[in-house]
């Protein structure tokens, strides 16, 4: 999904989000996943320049959920230490938090992707759905190593 990252749209795109893993029967995701997307989409209203285009992207893969925000800023995030009283600053710890991986990477010559990665339950019957893309490079903690896929990945192209 484009989108500019407004505070009214960051709450518009949780809300998509966590239609989309209801319908994935991913219930159990929903408050991690709303929690970073919610979390990479203000960084880039706080801090993304020279504007506050992004696109949130989706991915399910057998085991692994991916959630990806790409915005125009080349400046890679970094984790910095707040103490628990300050109100901002913590947002990639927290992203870092209650994900199992994340990590950021560029993209193209003027802008980044930033991600996380959160566990699923195998599934015997994969789920349906439309493609979204995120990236799986230059993580922070280790990526996941990904099993062989035995389905098609369900993906999910969210409209905004």
């Amino acid at each position: 999904m484009e989108l500019q990252a407004l505070p009214a749209r960051i709450g518009q795109v949780r809300r998509i989000v966590s239609a989309q893993l209801r319908y994935w029967h991913l219930d159990e995701l929903i408050d991690q996943a709303a929690l970073g997307v919610t979390e990479l989409l203000t960084n880039v209203h706080r801090h993304a320049e020279p504007d506050k285009s992004c696109t949130v992207e989706i991915e399910l893969l057998l085991d692994r959920l991916t959630v990806s925000v790409r915005d125009n800023d080349p400046r890679l995030p970094e984790m910095r230490d707040a103490d628990l009283t300050e109100t901002c600053g913590r947002g990639l710890a927290m992203v870092a938090a209650v994900s199992e991986s994340w990590g950021a990477r560029p993209h193209g010559e003027s802008g980044k992707v930033v991600w996380f990665t959160l566990p699923t339950a195998t599934s015997e019957e994969p789920a349906a759905a439309a493609p979204m893309r995120p990236s799986h490079s230059s993580a922070h903690r280790p990526a996941p190593r990904r099993r062989r896929a035995e389905h098609a990945p369900a993906r999910s192209a969210v409209a905004g």
